[in-house]
């Protein structure tokens, strides 16, 4: 009876330790997209490569941000150094024991320099491809030589399916707000029109206020002033997500995984990352409305 207890425990705390692992995991991955949508949408636009799959592969080739290149190097693509590389390097073990990985600057460094690696003539053919179609993206790459790894597409895809990537790959989601398009749309794409937790919003740009994008997408100052919970007298800033609709009440799809605090983050920060409103966020997690958020505090997106 003492063996069978025994083993009853262990497995319990076998189990107990592989959940803990994969809420862990699925943790990173979404922080990870949430971190970075906005940076590989940019790219979309810029470069023409779907932001599915410059964030998939982002995901897979960093450990979603965990590796050792995307710590100490901002390298999240695995980009070793070529004879035209004249920046910084960091050696790391791969295919031979201390290779040369280019070392950036930032994270946006990162993807851009993927970009533009996505660029030679041997991944033209790529761009004959609908952005829409990450399966050819994934299947390409890999039929140009991007991988060794024979399941290195199909991993792409099933990063991509497993977290709706995709849905940042479509190019025409302003006439969701704005009917047929037109200058409001190409305002909205322009500054990387996305949706969080179920509702749109862009990405502010250096001389972007609120009477600016009020006037662009046809929404009233006060409008924009509640969706985003911005008091009289403030406005937004360069980077800011301006929301296009008001917030949800919770992050369903966060349930049981808290966001824990980072240096220089609020609660409405946070609010704003995962599309939740700051009031119920503090409703939420039972604080108090004047509660400042600490290092390593966990703030609850859903109940």
């Amino acid at each position: 009876m003492a063996f069978k207890r025994i083993f009853s425990t262990l497995m319990f705390l076998l189990v107990a330790v592989s959940v803990s692992f994969a809420q862990s995991g699925k943790n990173a991955y979404t922080a990870y997209i949430q971190k970075y949508k906005g940076t590989a949408i940019h790219q979309m636009q810029k470069h023409r490569i779907p932001a599915s799959i410059t964030l998939a592969q982002g995901l897979l080739e960093s450990g979603a941000g965990q590796s050792r290149l995307a710590r100490l190097a901002n390298n999240h693509f695995g980009i070793k150094v070529s004879s035209d590389w004249t920046g910084p390097y960091i050696l790391n073990d791969d295919d031979m024991p201390n290779e040369k990985f280019r070392k950036y600057s930032s994270a946006e460094q990162s993807y851009e320099d993927h970009s533009l690696f996505l660029q030679k003539p041997r991944y033209k053919e790529l761009f004959q491809l609908d952005m829409t179609d990450y399966r050819g993206w994934a299947r390409g790459l890999k039929k140009c030589g991007y991988a060794t790894n024979p399941r290195y597409a199909d991993n792409l895809i099933s990063i991509i399916e497993r977290y709706d990537l995709a849905r940042y790959d479509v190019r025409k989601s302003a006439k969701h707000i704005q009917g047929d398009g037109g200058s409001e749309e190409a305002f909205l794409l322009s500054r990387g029109l996305n949706k969080c937790n179920g509702t749109f919003y862009i990405i502010a740009q250096e001389g972007d206020n609120l009477r600016t994008i009020s006037l662009a997408i046809g929404k009233s100052k006060r409008r924009l002033r509640r969706y985003n919970e911005i008091p009289k007298g403030c406005d937004i800033y360069p980077g800011q997500a301006v929301y296009l609709g008001s917030k949800a009440s919770s992050n369903k799809a966060m349930k049981g995984l808290p966001h824990i605090v980072e240096p220089g983050e609020s609660m409405y920060t946070i609010s704003q990352r995962y599309g939740v409103k700051m009031s119920s966020l503090y409703k939420i997690n039972n604080l108090s409305d004047n509660y400042q958020p600490h290092v390593g505090d966990r703030i609850y997106l859903s109940k």
